[in-house]
């Protein structure tokens, strides 16, 4: 969404990616069906940096694709932290169990296989921080299900809200089910009164709401 070059600048004046960071970035691009659906070493670093600031105890990411954010988000809790991931792809799961493993942080991660609408109801427990990157389809109804449990401060945030510049009119040909559900998730988000929002325009937009 940025000059290539702006982009490159970026990275070079940011937190690095480690060793085991760019091992999930080389496999997942090597092994796994539309690699650019991996965060990076930005988003992941704003996702780690976030959940320090936010003295987040109780992470959940809807979307775990190969565990990347996972990583970058547990390395933002404290010692009694805890992050629930889910993830409807059962593919993957081996390999990513083995990224949780060199991590170190297996303890903490709560990986979950299945259908985030069935699981998140299941949990007897609120989150104070919510990462959302799954199916578009059903964003609005990730975000009901967990803004509602949420205490004052809680943070969501969603990835791809700006979908490659499709949220526009004049960026497409026609509007297709993904970018209306994207745009419903906006909408929803930005008149929602329990939450303070904004549009963060990094790699494909992420929506930060904050619950009031």
């Amino acid at each position: 969404m940025i000059n290539e070059d702006l982009f490159t600048y970026c990275l070079q004046h940011s937190g690095q990616e480690d060793d085991l960071l760019g091992h999930i970035s080389r496999q997942t691009h090597l092994k796994v069906l539309k690699p650019r659906m991996l965060s990076g070493p930005l988003q992941g670093k704003l996702l780690e940096m976030l959940v320090k600031l936010s003295g987040a105890k109780r992470v959940l990411e809807i979307g775990t694709f190969t565990g990347y954010a996972t990583i970058c988000m547990g390395r933002g809790l404290g010692k009694e932290g805890k992050i629930v991931t889910m993830d409807i792809n059962e593919e993957l799961e081996t390999m990513v169990r083995d990224f949780f493993s060199r991590s170190g942080m297996a303890s903490k991660i709560d990986y979950r296989i299945g259908n985030a609408l069935e699981l998140i109801p299941e949990m007897d427990q609120a989150f104070d921080f919510v990462f959302i990157d799954a199916d578009k389809r059903n964003y609005v109804n990730y975000y009901d299900l967990v803004v509602q449990d949420m205490e004052p401060g809680g943070l969501i945030l969603a990835d791809n809200i700006l979908w490659s510049g499709k949220v526009l009119a004049q960026n497409r040909k026609k509007l297709d089910r993904d970018t209306a559900a994207i745009l419903a998730f906006n909408k929803r988000v930005q008149e929602d009164p329990r939450v303070e929002n904004v549009v963060l325009p990094i790699r494909d937009g992420i929506m930060l709401a904050r619950k009031l």
